[in-house]
């Protein structure tokens, strides 16, 4: 998972949506955790757009 650090708003939304509780919200640095599924649910729930699955350029 790629996060966008500078459209992301540290809302916590992403961890929150979750369903493996694989992200938590450190010090405003998204942690993605092993369990991730790439499910793609915390892409979708992102108001601003700032996780993706493809490499940022």
């Amino acid at each position: 998972m790629n996060v966008d650090y500078d459209k992301c708003l540290h809302c916590g939304g992403c961890a929150g949506s979750c369903p493996s509780n694989a992200i938590y919200l450190n010090d405003c640095i998204l942690e993605f955790y092993d369990s991730c599924t790439r499910c793609g649910i915390c892409i979708r729930i992102c108001p601003v757009g700032a996780l993706s699955m493809e490499a940022l350029n």
